[in-house]
């Protein structure tokens, strides 16, 4: 019998005052396994693994790592007990060198408190060569790709000699050739001995990547298996408590008239770099199109710009034939819907509750919920609205006077999708409207994105996910540097080929 690297006894997270993110939780690890744990926004992934590593105290239970209890009260304890963790969002100071951010917090000293290079350099370059890692150590973080940043992370663990890596949602921001390549390196490390616990929300991935997994819900374990022959449908099953319907059920595109265009944007950050170079695109009723690209190539300045959040150097654009790019941002939300890829700090108001979260925007917009003055709002209008909507979109919720910040990240977003949809038929704009979220909240949000086109909503989808993309969208188009440089509809292309543009190939031809 194998012992068990990590063992997990009945460990249970209580937030005050009566919250249970965590319940009676079991869990063995074993050495040199990839080992996935899985489950709906809520299920208590994330508290799990804090627990783990260090970040969050325990109410009660047991951790023993290589039979030995521990009770860590810092990240910095877990290393020294071989674990690290790459977090979803990247813990690296953008102006520091990559060499400057592996060895940051350990930096190898002499007598007289000098930083000995040398030794850390050659250490460092042994792991680039033994991984095959590809970095330059005098790379700028802030001049490095989001992939080699990934790297970046994973090597500062590696550096620290840790035996057990905790990731993230790794994949959330790479291309389909970078999660290959990651994929290959976390197999050449479980092959070195070395232990990975992987959390994503993609089964594909999860099935592709994994030895055994781990299906958590609303905080419970339910079940440990070992990954032969599973399927998407069983583990959705066991993450969500039902059948889960993965192939949207989408009809050819009825196209109407031009809804939406936007025609030579162009945008110069403060820095004068040029954010956007003589973008241009158009929308027609009953249409998805669907925006590709490595983050931070231009699509959020796009999203921003055509909301009224940035100021474009010059550029036209027009909803149904009308210039909006003169008008403040009140009067464009009269005209379009907007659901933000930030759902906590600019799609919601996390310390308001569910009614008040409900009527943004519409409190300026729809007269039914005001009195005659549109500064006094009626309480009662506003609450039946709110409970409307809660029912609409399937929130799952208590009431509507909780704040937002109690939901899971799945129903936050399905009140913020609600709210922005009754708003506007004719134009809707989305940024990574799905990002984070269990399959049962992506079910939904997508069946309902579908839903507004086929009532002839022109549809704006920009996402990271490959995988939506090409489920939703009727067209495709890659940003690259600030500029489009393929388009194409989605029956033409492929996610190889859509990398490669994300890669930065050369324009297509392709209409």
């Amino acid at each position: 019998m194998v012992e068990a690297l990590i063992e997990i006894d009945s460990l249970v997270k209580i937030y005050p005052p009566s919250t249970i993110a965590v319940k009676d939780f079991d869990l063995k690890i074993n050495t040199g396994e990839i080992h996935s744990v899985i489950g709906e926004n809520g299920a208590g992934k994330s508290t799990l693994m804090k627990m783990i590593y260090g970040l969050t105290e325990r109410s009660s239970g047991k951790i023993k790592i290589n039979n030995r209890d521990v009770k860590f009260t810092s990240p910095q304890q877990a290393v020294k007990y071989g674990i690290g963790m790459v977090h979803q969002e990247f813990m690296l100071i953008p102006s520091y060198t990559v060499f400057e951010n592996i060895i940051l917090g350990v930096e190898p000293t002499s007598k007289l408190g000098i930083i000995e290079k040398k030794e850390a350099e050659k250490k460092i370059k042994d792991l680039i060569k033994q991984y095959n890692f590809n970095l330059k150590l005098k790379s700028k973080i802030s001049e490095i790709s989001v992939a080699a940043q990934q790297k970046v992370e994973i090597l500062k663990l590696l550096y620290r000699d840790v035996d057990v890596l905790i990731l993230d949602e790794p994949t959330a921001v790479l291309t389909p050739q970078e999660i290959e390549d990651l994929f290959l390196r976390l197999k050449k490390l479980r092959y070195e001995g070395r232990t990975i616990i992987f959390i994503s929300h993609k089964l594909d991935e999860v099935l592709e990547l994994s030895d055994v997994i781990t299906v958590m819900r609303k905080g419970e374990k339910i079940t440990t298996l070992e990954n032969n022959n599973l399927g998407k449908a069983e583990l959705a099953k066991a993450m969500v408590g039902r059948d889960v319907i993965f192939s949207i059920d989408k009809t050819k595109a009825n196209l109407g008239d031009v809804i939406f265009s936007a025609v030579n944007l162009n945008y110069k950050d403060a820095n004068g770099i040029q954010q956007l170079e003589d973008v241009s695109l158009q929308i027609n009723s009953g249409e998805i199109l669907g925006v590709a690209g490595v983050e931070g190539n231009g699509q959020y300045e796009l999203v921003r710009a055509i909301s009224g959040l940035l100021d474009l150097d010059y550029g036209e654009i027009k909803i149904k034939n009308k210039n909006i790019e003169d008008l403040d941002i009140l009067k464009r939300r009269r005209e379009m819907a907007y659901v933000t890829q930030d759902r906590k700090f600019m799609g919601s108001a996390q310390d308001l509750n569910l009614m008040e979260n409900s009527i943004m925007t519409h409190h300026r917009l729809n007269d039914e919920l005001s009195y005659y003055h549109p500064v006094l709002l009626s309480k009662s209008a506003s609450i039946k609205f709110a409970d409307n909507l809660i029912n609409k979109f399937k929130v799952i919720s208590e009431s509507s006077k909780q704040p937002i910040s109690s939901l899971s990240g799945g129903n936050q977003q399905r009140l913020i999708v609600g709210r922005e949809f009754m708003l506007s038929d004719q134009f809707i704009m989305l940024d990574n409207p799905t990002r984070g979220l269990d399959v049962g909240s992506i079910e939904f949000i997508q069946e309902e994105i579908i839903n507004k086109r086929d009532k002839g909503a022109a549809v704006l989808l920009v996402s990271a996910d490959l995988d939506e993309l090409f489920s939703l969208a009727d067209r495709l188009l890659v940003m690259h540097s600030g500029k489009v440089v393929f388009n194409t509809d989605t029956a033409r292309t492929n996610k190889e080929e859509i990398g490669q543009y994300m890669l930065g190939a050369e324009m297509s031809d392709s209409a």
